[in-house]
């Protein structure tokens, strides 16, 4: 599975690359990183919207993960691909407006990866 994940915080990478080890060499994900949204939509443009599952942070540096959200929508209506919206901040205005965006799922930093694991499986 395509997983595009969408963070300006250098270590998402890494965190990512070292939880999912044996799922990336077993080739169950495959994952592609975006430093903010607009290289985000920029990705997807060039796979033409095929990331089949994307984890966005809400809070980034020009366009925000909302945002991003309502792009990727109004390019894709219909899911795929699956977002789903990562904050370090759980309020609840924050999780209505992605829900109510067409986000798929609403994830609070610290991330939990094991829950993210059964997430991202049981989105295959």
């Amino acid at each position: 599975m395509k997983i595009l994940v969408v963070d300006d915080e250098e270590d998402v990478r890494t965190l990512f690359e070292q939880r999912f080890r044996r799922e990336i060499r077993a080739g169950d994900f495959d994952f592609a990183f975006s430093g903010s949204g607009e290289e985000a939509l920029a990705y997807l443009e060039g796979q033409n919207l095929e990331a089949v599952l994307i984890l966005s942070d809400i809070n980034m540096p020009g366009m925000s993960g909302l945002e991003l959200l309502k792009q990727i929508r109004l390019k894709s209506p219909i899911a795929p691909p699956i977002v789903m919206m990562i904050t370090a901040y759980g309020d609840e205005e924050n999780h209505t407006q992605a829900m109510n965006l067409g986000a798929n799922d609403f994830l609070t930093k610290p991330l939990d990866f094991s829950e993210l694991k059964q997430k991202l499986k049981s989105s295959i």
